[in-house]
């Protein structure tokens, strides 16, 4: 199975907000073009992954100081909502690119983000092997990276929910420190080195099948020094320093929801206005087509605005990221209102667009459920991808900072 892609040449640079959501919107259009075939059939999205490189698109999350353009996280998250929209399993792919993008922007000239973001710059694309089956908690790690005598570091262990390893030129591995409890460090690995294995397709899940997020097996793996960032210890959940690197990464997560949503609202109304047929006592009323029929058009209403109001509440969330960002010492009441916010939004999202992506079906009828038209990804993508992080303890912390006033807690990028 082939999960490299192809060398990219003469990528075009993005350097305004205005250009990087025209290039989105143009890229979204042509995504959504056979987007039902292809998760029908189970194709690989490796050549839909070097369009988004060709667009220069992945180059807008290098920073300014390293030749990007240093576009502002709501544009960034904007720009990922609309790829969803064309296809929501190409909008997690490059989620990750996004979120490590972002963090090693913390690094300043260090390595290794001099070479990582020239290279994207050049049209490389950063996948993600964070996450491991079978530990007691979902951020428990058993992955090990150790020191060598000579300044290089060897890795070892299996990942899954490998999203984003197709395609890319670089993996971030989340890896403990072997013989230094309780430290981390992010690993840098490039997918064809020696001891690297991409089994991803283990991905078996019964939505966003496209982004094959099976496993990266690490097998002795020779890394360079400058490729391993050591993390230390994981800062305390209440009194560590504040950041907003969570509440950006969870309004990612939102964004290829919320994507999701708008593709199901849009494909089902076109399936209505084209294909549907009027009810019975419709007709008895003097309604001749289906999308003229009071009661569809009503629950289209609704369903717009629940659309509505979602991408509203992520515009305002990213607002205050960039808020954040732009902060010369970030306070602690500024990533608040970053992680609450982004919160309500990732919540609501995991209840409107799932409820979007499966009410579209009480409007189409029952040949909307056909196979051949394949509306029923919508739901079982963003069914899957809402899954990620359960959206009861968001609830809590909104419900706590409004009582009591509490700030939530940092606990890495999932709130």
């Amino acid at each position: 199975m082939t999960v490299t892609a192809p060398e990219i040449t003469d990528v075009p640079f993005l350097s305004t907000p205005q250009e990087a959501l025209a290039a989105a919107d143009a890229l979204s259009a042509e995504l959504a073009d056979g987007s039902a075939e292809r998760e029908r059939s189970g194709a690989s999205l490796l050549p839909q992954l070097r369009r988004v490189a060709e667009s220069g698109l992945l180059g807008i999350v290098v920073p300014a100081e390293h030749g990007g353009p240093g576009l502002p996280a709501a544009t960034k998250v904007d720009v990922l909502r609309r790829l969803s929209r064309g296809d929501g399993a190409v909008g997690q792919l490059l989620l990750s690119h996004f979120v490590i993008g972002q963090a090693i922007s913390g690094l300043g000239r260090q390595e290794p983000a001099n070479r990582i973001y020239a290279d994207i710059l050049a049209g490389a694309q950063l996948g993600n092997a964070s996450a491991e089956r079978g530990t007691a908690t979902a951020l428990d790690r058993r992955v090990t990276v150790a020191k060598r005598d000579d300044g290089s570091w060897v890795l070892n262990g299996t990942k899954y929910y490998a999203t984003g390893a197709l395609g890319a030129t670089w993996i971030a591995v989340a890896a403990v420190i072997a013989d230094r409890a309780g430290e981390t460090a992010t690993v840098f690995v490039r997918p064809d080195q020696d001891g690297v294995t991409l089994a991803l397709d283990k991905w078996s899940a019964f939505g966003q099948r496209g982004t094959a997020s099976g496993e990266v097996r690490l097998a002795d793996v020779v890394v360079d020094g400058d490729l391993v960032v050591e993390e230390g210890a994981a800062p305390d959940p209440v009194d560590g320093p504040p950041s907003v690197l969570g509440a950006y990464d969870q309004a990612l997560h939102a964004a290829v929801d919320i994507g999701i949503a708008r593709a199901a609202l849009e494909d089902g109304a076109a399936f209505v206005h084209t294909t549907s047929r009027p009810w019975k006592e419709a007709v008895l009323a003097g309604v001749s087509r289906a999308d003229e029929e009071p009661h569809v058009v009503r629950r289209f209403g609704e369903l717009t605005a629940r659309l509505y109001a979602l991408e509203a509440l992520l515009a305002a969330g990213t607002a205050v990221v960039d808020r954040g960002l732009a902060e010369d010492e970030l306070s602690r009441d500024t990533a608040a209102e970053a992680s609450l916010k982004i919160a309500a939004a990732k919540a609501l999202a995991q209840e409107y667009a799932v409820e979007i992506a499966s009410g579209i079906f009480e409007l189409t009828g029952t040949s909307g459920t056909d196979s051949a038209v394949n509306l029923d990804r919508h739901w079982r993508n963003v069914r899957t991808h809402s899954l990620h992080d359960p959206a009861r303890w968001k609830y809590v912390h909104l419900g706590n900072h409004t009582l009591r006033g509490t700030r939530p807690p940092r606990l890495g990028l999932v709130l």
